[in-house]
């Protein structure tokens, strides 16, 4: 017999013809020994075997016969997949040792096929080695008894296809669902699906059913299942949505229901989307519908929104108020203190303080008892002191705490005398406010470090803790009035949180800096402390003693410009006291009219003038060619960021909030000066 598929010049091909075809395993069985196999040479095989492995060979389907008593093993090309690493060995192999590791659980519908019942299995597990591991596989086939010429079964015929691809997506699909639907009946948000241009409801989750208080929604549109919503404008959404295909997305949307008939209706506010879903030919088909209530975050959004403005209104006004008085009373005491004062300009001094310290006493009478921390009226009994001292007296007013929460207090003292010039009970109140807080946001057995070094001119007092720290976004208010960390869920701590506002104000008056560090929340914060050191004869270190000499400037033509009479002529006077050529004008006409007769080098100007607004005052003066150069200073109660913002925007080079830090506005004067030079 010649073979067909044979090339052109190749050697004659004697094997059976019902072995022509059938690809790689086609040729495998023409070119294999057959002399060891119980089958015996192909030519010498029976009708009903030659007829069933033509059919495996002519058919892409993959297929396998076992024939004899063994149960010899023949396959067709298609089937190589399945054996994996099995081809080529299993050709002509025993059945039961090419799978001997799935022998037990197919040998029973092998053994009725035998038996001549044909068997059909679909999508039976069985774990295979075919490409050296275990691995789980499927497959849906048939056992087909095949039988001799003489009519008795001789052997199995199988047709089979691999399902484990099948059964793994069908799994991870069954997995999916029940993921999806686990999520959609467990989701926070109210979701639903309406079908067709009833908007019928297809499906609808637990928190949309208990939003509007039904649970028979399925299968009613939603006129039928919402009738209490009429009027409100969500079916009309529903109709344009379907009907044009856009999403509709709200926000805080009104939502008026009554949850049962009768029942009062309730005002509810929702965010929400209205998303087309579109069948195969891109047609609206329904709406899926997804959003939130969002009721208790909008009435917390307007009361923190009122209660936001009530707090801006209150401490500007309170700012306001109190550093109107306090600017002309600072500035008289800073004239008195000069000591050099004629007697009608001390008489002119003093009835000013009088006056201003009346007004700030009816102030106070009608402010809340947190108006005191604000308003700067902090009399500082100063006097050379120990800082070793103050340390002693802050722990005499804390240990009791301390020891409560079982804390350990590493002391870490400076080995020499460090003085400050200070007020001892103001300055004890600093510390004691700081180690308080330390000790109270400390998990009980923590541990307090208190360190007092000398840095050259400066004092510095660290208190540092391993307590529950402070988070970023709170630490840089750290020291704002009213400003306090939720440190902990029950908020226990309590508090104001005015004390390190007040900790705050109490250095600063003393001429010092605290700062706050934490590395991150659970990890401790630090407080720092800096205070100018004195010598042991009472006089500034180092530095401090030149920075205090570098107060003094040359004189520069000033002007100052403030409605409050007695707050400008106090000014002027300490700044004429110190050598300047200073005039003074109480609206903006005036001061207008001044500047371009005299072109001050600096001018001090109010923001709240009777006739303008310090802003529009000072683009009018940087309008004037002559005044390009001028420093411009904003001198206003009103400190906010809103505020500095303003007046960069309207042209002033420094914002300063009354009253004036004095030594501030002389090294204002001196870097003039300097650039004047």
């Amino acid at each position: 017999m010649t073979n067909p598929d044979a090339p052109a010049g190749a050697p004659a091909d004697t094997s059976p013809m019902f072995l022509s075809g059938g690809g790689s395993v086609g040729g495998l069985m023409r070119s294999h020994d057959w002399s060891r196999s119980p089958l015996g040479d192909p030519s010498g095989w029976p009708q009903a075997l030659r007829t069933v492995v033509s059919l495996m060979l002519g058919s892409k389907f993959p297929m396998f016969c076992a024939w004899g008593e063994e149960l010899a093993f023949l396959y067709n090309d298609s089937y190589r997949e399945i054996l994996g690493d099995k081809h080529p060995a299993s050709m002509g192999a025993p059945f039961k040792e090419i799978w001997s590791e799935i022998w037990s659980d197919i040998y029973p519908f092998v053994e009725r096929a035998l038996a001549g019942e044909g068997t059909y299995l679909e999508k039976l597990p069985l774990v295979i080695h075919r490409r050296g591991f275990d691995e789980q596989t499927w497959f849906t086939f048939s056992y087909s008894p095949v039988r001799d010429d003489c009519g008795k079964v001789a052997g199995m015929y199988c047709a089979c296809v691999e399902a484990t691809g099948q059964v793994l997506a069908e799994r991870y699909r069954d997995e999916e669902n029940k993921r999806l639907v686990t999520l959609f009946e467990q989701a926070p948000g109210i979701i639903a699906v309406l079908r067709g241009p009833e908007h019928r409801f297809e499906l609808t989750n637990k928190s949309y059913m208990e939003m509007v208080g039904r649970t028979d929604l399925v299968g009613k549109t939603v006129r039928e299942g919402l009738p209490y919503i009429e009027g409100q404008g969500f079916f009309e959404l529903l109709d344009q949505v379907y009907t044009s295909g856009i999403p509709f997305v709200g926000h805080a949307v009104p939502f008026d229901l009554a949850r049962e008939p009768g029942a009062p209706i309730e005002r509810h506010y929702l965010d929400f989307i209205y998303q087309p879903i579109r069948d195969p030919d891109s047609n609206v088909a329904g709406i899926f519908v997804e959003g939130s209530d969002v009721t208790v975050r909008k009435q917390v959004e307007d009361e923190l929104r009122a209660a936001n403005r009530q707090k801006d209104q209150f401490l500007a006004m309170l700012a306001h108020e109190l550093r109107n008085p306090l600017a002309p009373i600072t500035t008289a005491a800073h004239l008195l203190k000069f000591g050099n004062l004629e007697p009608k300009a001390v008489r002119n001094a003093s009835e000013i303080i009088a006056r201003q310290a009346e007004h700030m006493t009816d102030l106070v009478n009608d402010l809340l008892d947190v108006s005191r921390v604000t308003r700067g009226l902090v009399t500082l009994e100063k006097e050379e002191i120990d800082v070793n001292a103050v340390v002693a007296g802050a722990l005499e007013q804390v240990r009791p705490l301390i020891e409560s929460k079982r804390h350990s207090l590493t002391m870490q003292l400076s080995g020499e005398p460090v003085h400050v010039l200070g007020d001892r009970t103001r300055l004890v109140q600093v510390l004691s406010n700081i180690l308080n807080n330390a000790a109270k946001y400390t998990p009980p057995g923590g541990q307090l470090v208190l360190r007092v070094t000398a840095h050259g001119d400066q004092v510095v007092v660290v208190v540092s803790d391993n307590g529950i720290g402070i988070e970023p976004d709170v630490l840089k208010y750290i020291f704002d009035l009213f400003t306090q960390a939720e440190r902990t869920p029950d908020r226990s701590q309590g508090g104001l949180g005015i004390g390190l506002a007040l900790v705050k104000s109490l250095v600063a008056l003393h001429g010092g800096s605290v700062e706050a560090r934490s590395p991150a929340p659970g990890q401790g914060s630090e407080f720092e402390i800096r205070l100018p050191r004195i010598d042991a004869a009472g006089g500034l270190t180092g530095d401090a003693s030149r920075d205090a000499g570098a107060a003094r400037v040359e004189p520069l033509r000033i002007l100052v410009v403030d409605d409050n009479q007695d707050a400008a002529q106090m000014l002027a006077t300490l700044l004429e006291v110190q050598g300047h050529a200073v005039t003074v004008e109480y609206d903006g006409r005036g001061a207008l009219q001044r500047a371009r007769l005299e072109r001050p080098q600096v001018m001090l100007l109010d923001i709240g003038l009777p006739d303008t607004d310090g802003y529009a005052l000072a683009r009018q003066l940087r309008a004037i060619p002559e005044l390009q150069g001028a420093t411009l200073v904003a001198l206003t109660g009103y400190g906010q960021n809103e505020d500095r913002r303003l007046a960069e925007e309207a042209g002033f080079d420094h914002h300063l909030v009354k009253p004036a830090n004095l030594e501030r506005v002389g090294e204002i004067l001196a870097q003039v000066q300097q650039a004047n030079r």
